[in-house]
């Protein structure tokens, strides 16, 4: 008996041009490249330059994953975008994108959860393919992040950049077992207690603004490293294959540190973590889309592999989604 899976059938990403380093940032805030570079793993990032916008970012990774896809927006279902910094406080980034791509059917919709949001978006992609609503979906993952710093904040504004990432989703035929293409599961989870570990001071409904971005980093490290280790766990418990099983990991690309800790406790090569940290920076909901577009194109993800994507961002919101390529 056949079963309906959730298939990539393309990829692709966007980062804006400008790039801003380690050394220039230390010209305005008191740090320095071997201080960034030894906490974070990160060297630089990108930064939309003035009038360039989310809308802008999504719609070129989204024309990219659709060219590689090789469809056309006639035959999208749905539009699903992950930001936490969209263009307007409404309509959705979505929306924009549809109009922008020429989409006149179905629907968009965004979805906020922050560094999360990549996968809790897999997670509502996979489940509208599974119930048989939605056929094609384009999922993306978009941000400009650095609307969000303060740039006199050296502990915050050295981390983040701006980008997108894209994927298309297309229901396929699985036979239900750990070898079909496509995704497997998701798990998702949060905890709302743990708020003041990483937020933004503002908003429509309190302060009329946008906000700054704040963080106790020492805190949201420790609850990164055992909670995505939990998640990933949970995933393979569920899927008929083990941890080791895993080809490639492609995680929320926040802290090297992060990273190498997971794998560790993991009991799997750091090797096997794709990073992108030093290039890009922390792109919130874009990183796990950019990660994942660079492996593919480099030639590391290959038909077949077994992928794990994972992050954890405010909220805390974080979760895993184990997949095919």
């Amino acid at each position: 008996m056949s079963i309906i899976r959730s298939q990539v059938i393309g990829c692709g990403a966007y980062l804006p041009d400008r790039i801003l380093t380690n050394a220039e940032l230390a010209k305005t805030v008191d740090t320095s490249d071997e201080w960034i570079a030894s906490r974070t793993g990160i060297r630089r990032r990108h930064i939309a330059k003035d009038g360039e916008t989310t809308v802008d970012l999504a719609l070129k990774a989204a024309e990219r994953a659709m060219a590689d896809a090789k469809i056309g927006a006639d035959q999208l279902d749905l539009i699903v975008v992950a930001t936490t910094t969209p263009n307007e406080t409404f309509p959705s980034v979505a929306t924009s994108v549809q109009a922008r791509l020429g989409m006149t059917r179905g629907a968009a919709f965004d979805v906020q959860a922050v560094c999360s949001g990549f996968i809790y978006g897999m997670a509502v992609a996979d489940n509208f393919i599974k119930a048989a609503q939605a056929k094609t979906i384009l999922l993306i993952g978009a941000e400009t992040m650095s609307r969000l710093m303060d740039w006199t904040d050296r502990t915050t504004c050295v981390l983040f950049g701006d980008g997108a990432g894209a994927v298309v989703l297309q229901a396929g035929e699985g036979k239900g077992d750990s070898t079909d293409r496509g995704v497997f599961n998701t798990k998702l989870y949060s905890d709302g207690r743990l708020h003041d570990l990483l937020y933004v001071d503002g908003g429509p409904s309190t302060t009329g603004t946008a906000g700054h971005l704040r963080m106790l980093g020492k805190e949201v490290f420790k609850h990164a490293v055992i909670n995505i280790a939990d998640s990933i766990e949970a995933a393979v418990r569920d899927s008929g294959v083990t941890v080791a099983d895993i080809d490639w990991f492609v995680p929320h690309q926040a802290n090297q540190r992060i990273l190498d800790a997971t794998a560790r406790r993991l009991k799997v090569p750091a090797e096997r973590f794709i990073s992108t940290i030093a290039e890009h920076g922390n792109t919130s909901a874009a990183s796990v889309p950019l990660a994942l577009d660079v492996a593919v194109n480099d030639g590391r993800i290959k038909h077949g592999d077994l992928v794990l994507l994972e992050a954890m961002g405010g909220g805390l919101t974080w979760g895993a989604a184990l997949l095919r390529w």
